[in-house]
């Protein structure tokens, strides 16, 4: 197994006229623990469901390696 950079920069998404998330960046280098913290509601749910192909942002980019993740078969 191999380590995984995540890049995530300016993702929104929406479902109907809630705001799910707002503009979140962030990045996860390779070899390095990383936390994904913060209240109920926060929007950690839906960006673990972008970064595996569960579901589409509105805007902003999510990379796994530099690749964008619609574009990379199996997550």
């Amino acid at each position: 197994m191999f380590p995984v950079m995540i890049e995530v920069s300016n993702l929104s998404k929406k479902y109907g006229n809630v705001r799910a998330l707002d503009r979140v960046s962030f990045t996860a280098p390779p070899g390095k623990i990383t936390g994904f913290l913060g209240p109920n509601g926060a929007g950690k749910t839906t960006t673990i469901s972008i970064l595996l192909g569960l579901s589409r942002a509105n805007t902003g980019k999510a990379l796994l390696n530099g690749s964008a993740i619609r574009t990379i078969k199996h997550v």
